[in-house]
């Protein structure tokens, strides 16, 4: 687990990158509509415009905020969640979407803010609750970056945008595997006893590397697709990744990075939506 200062660095640095993006295609408008037009284009995800995906990070981080600063209020928020478990993230998305674009991107931004200063103020050893396991500061902000990295992909690819690559991923790819239990437990399947070997090739040829060196379960191959798969934003058919063993293969085929219900994950390349 890195440091929590670097971890927040990296946070920052890349709701900097999504903030720029979105930020100069609405100036630059959209086909001559004015920029308010990019925040209504489809992304990827189904029936989740730009401004949603904006909307949803917004509303993750006040989530956050909350449970680093008021753990009563975030356990009602809990409550909310588990009463209507296939809506509460559609509505939150829903609810900040509607907002003009200039106040959804402000407070999306406030919201960064406010996190910011308060992980940076969580004491060492300090846990605190969450929509999965408990949370450390660098936990949290390690899952913000992830979800921060592949909310913007889907932005980045309703807008047309190449991202390039960076080692911030290192975060995504480690939250990947520590979260390979969850992804079994929450489809009501038991997590095999023993632990996988993954290793990665970073973005500029680096090599990341999770689990036991003699593992018998094994998955290889591009970082880079591996954040895709573990955040669903690809379907395994459509990676290079190589599983060795059983256990692994199934596991690339659920892996799930974030807290929450299951996700659908993405159908294969030419599949219709």
């Amino acid at each position: 687990m890195s440091d929590p200062a670097d971890v927040l660095a990296d946070l920052r640095a890349e709701g900097d990158e999504l903030d720029a993006i979105v930020s100069e295609s609405s100036e630059g408008g959209e086909g001559g509509e004015g920029g308010e037009a990019i925040w209504r284009l489809a992304t990827p995800a189904p029936r989740w415009s730009v401004a949603h995906q904006i909307a949803h990070l917004a509303w993750t981080d006040r989530a956050a905020l909350l449970a680093v600063t008021d753990a009563e209020g975030f356990a009602a928020e809990v409550e909310k969640a588990l009463a209507a478990p296939e809506r509460f993230v559609d509505d939150g998305a829903e609810e900040g979407a509607a907002l003009p674009p200039a106040e959804l991107l402000a407070r999306w931004r406030e919201g960064r803010r406010l996190l910011d200063e308060a992980l940076r103020k969580v004491p060492p050893g300090g846990r605190f609750p969450w929509y999965g396991p408990p949370m450390s500061a660098t936990a949290m902000a390690t899952a913000r970056l992830m979800e921060t990295w592949a909310h913007g992909q889907d932005v980045a690819d309703a807008l047309g945008v190449v991202r390039r690559p960076t080692a911030r991923l290192r975060h995504v790819a480690w939250i990947g595997h520590r979260a390979r239990d969850y992804a079994y437990l929450v489809r009501g399947e038991q997590p095999p006893a023993e632990p996988f070997r993954v290793e990665l090739t970073g973005p500029g040829g680096e090599s990341w590397a999770y689990g036991p060196e003699d593992a018998a379960q094994r998955v290889s191959g591009d970082a880079v697709e591996f954040c895709l798969l573990v955040t669903q934003r690809v379907h395994r058919d459509d990676t290079g990744l190589r599983a060795e063993g059983a256990d692994a293969e199934h596991w690339l085929g659920i892996a799930q990075a974030f807290a929450g219900p299951a996700g659908p994950g993405r159908g294969p390349k030419g599949e219709a939506s």
